[in-house]
């Protein structure tokens, strides 16, 4: 995540600021930018970084999601590029399920943001209707909701928001993290096996050489995991327990990791304790690519892991990368960079 700042008076933002609290100005995040611009009237929005009030407003989700990014006013208002890949969300009238959507919300942000930045293409149910993506947000309150990803539809119980839900979930399912964002980075690696791997003979042969048989029966997979647990020794070939369960969810939880490093090093690389090669901006590109970010990333996290522990928290990232993780991960900056 860059480092924002106002484009008015220079005050740090926050990526979720809709106004600068130093001069109050109004302010909408461009995904075109990759900015938070400010929004004035039509004559002083010939400076750069704002935009015109007469032609962008902020997104319709502004107070029900609390979206704060820009989009081009209209006779109707309009949902931005991240709330309008939602397709189903809870009543209005249920506020306990609106408020665990908002939090939602602003996790696919972030999430949309670094798909963004790693150029990886994000096609809708409106362009393809069979396999596009699309998210439904749903309260398990009163239906039984199944976080999970189906054809490019992606499932989140929005119970995952809550902290005590979420941590009671770790803790039975033996997690050391847990989260929203971890959640979308998760699904969405299912999405991206379609999207990157599957149309390719060549990319689907490499896949199960790492990976495994992606049509393996998947119910026998998860009958078998839940029953008996994760094989001995998983630690050695899996970036976690639930990975071993099936090649599909090895993928996906192996995608959901490079999403995590190669964010935390951007967003560390714009406060300076990354080196500047760490950032989107600065594409590792060849054989070598992988490996210069993994040779930043080590000892950045083993850092912050021990900044944590002395805040007494547990450590922020607490995974270990084997070397049968890091060829799977290599594969999968292999193919994102092929879309780039």
């Amino acid at each position: 995540m860059r480092d924002f700042t106002c484009p008015n008076c220079g005050q740090r933002l926050t990526f979720e600021n809709s106004i600068c609290l130093s001069c109050r100005s109004k302010l909408g995040f461009s995904l075109d930018d990759r900015a938070l611009l400010v929004i004035v009237p039509g004559p002083e929005s010939e400076h750069a970084g704002a935009v015109d009030e007469s032609q962008y407003r902020l997104c319709a989700n502004l107070h029900v999601a609390e979206c704060n990014w820009l989009v081009k006013k209209g006779p109707v208002a309009a949902l931005c590029t991240s709330c309008a890949l939602t397709r189903t969300r809870p009543n209005d009238g249920d506020r306990k399920a609106m408020a665990a959507f908002a939090d939602a919300e602003r996790a696919k942000r972030r999430l949309i943001f670094e798909l963004a930045e790693l150029k990886l293409p994000i096609v809708g149910r409106a362009q393809d209707p069979e396999f596009g993506l699309a998210f439904d947000l749903l309260s398990s309150e009163n239906e039984t909701v199944s976080t999970g990803h189906h054809n490019g539809v992606i499932t989140l119980d929005l119970a995952e928001g809550d902290d005590v839900h979420r941590e009671q979930l770790r803790i039975a399912l033996s997690e050391p993290y847990r989260t929203l964002l971890g959640h979308f980075r998760h699904e969405i690696g299912h999405y991206y096996f379609y999207r990157l791997v599957g149309g390719s003979a060549e990319q689907t042969a490499r896949f199960v050489e790492l990976f495994g048989d992606p049509t393996a029966d998947y119910q026998s997979a998860l009958d078998r995991h839940y029953s008996q647990g994760a094989p001995a020794g998983w630690e050695r070939d899996y970036v976690s327990s639930y990975a071993s369960m099936h090649a599909a969810e090895d993928w996906a939880e192996t995608f959901a990791h490079y999403l995590h490093i190669r964010d935390a090093l951007d967003t560390s690389a714009a406060f300076g304790f990354a080196p500047a090669g760490a950032t989107f901006d600065r594409r590792a590109l060849g054989p070598s690519g992988f490996d210069t970010i993994i040779e930043m990333w080590l000892p950045l996290s083993w850092a912050l892991n021990m900044v944590n522990r002395s805040m007494g928290r547990e450590d922020l990232y607490p995974f270990v990368l084997p070397r049968a993780v890091l060829e799977k991960m290599r594969f999968i900056h292999t193919v994102i960079d092929e879309m780039a």
